[in-house]
């Protein structure tokens, strides 16, 4: 399911005493925060945060928001979630956010009618995701997100589909 914002990490501690704060990622890393002019404290965007600097320290974003000029301020945004806006961000070609793939079917190319399960969650193990997928009798069947198994996403309409590699499900 596309959504408008998207959580992007979370405030984890406060960075020296002009109001910077530590950023944990929960996207590709503090590189990928860096992009963004604007953050948001809640999944709405009602509450925005302009982003006066941004820097990668580590596997953290350390990162200076508007209005927040001391420790104290920063100190009370101790674990904020922050959002982006979702057209803010530009994908590369075949990449999805995990938030938006939570939920979707997992659907069989060649046979449409042919729902192995739903996206519940995924794994970034470094040389690529695997997608945990609960099949329609609960099991939990793994699947890498490899361009050999994964043939086509489309999160808006909540389908994923995917050439099954021999043996990766039972009735295979």
């Amino acid at each position: 399911m596309i959504k408008n914002y998207l959580e992007i990490g979370q405030i984890v501690s406060t960075h020296g005493i002009r109001g910077e704060v530590r950023v944990n990622p929960w996207c590709n890393g503090p590189e990928f925060i860096k992009k963004f002019k604007t953050l948001y404290k809640d999944e709405n965007g009602t509450v925005a945060f302009r982003v006066i600097s941004c820097r990668p320290h580590g596997n953290v974003a350390i990162t200076k928001l508007e209005g927040v000029d001391t420790v104290e301020a920063a100190q009370a945004l101790r674990n904020t979630v922050l959002f982006i806006k979702r057209e803010d961000a530009h994908l590369p070609e075949g990449e999805w956010f995990i938030s938006e793939l939570l939920g979707c079917k997992v659907i069989d190319v060649d046979d449409k009618e042919k729902c192995y399960g739903e996206i519940t969650d995924v794994a970034q193990t470094g040389a690529n995701d695997v997608w945990y997928v609960k099949t329609p009798d609960g099991e939990e069947v793994l699947i890498p997100a490899i361009p050999d198994v994964v043939v086509k996403c489309d999160v808006g309409e909540e389908k994923v589909y995917i050439h099954a590699l021999r043996g990766l499900f039972s009735e295979d």
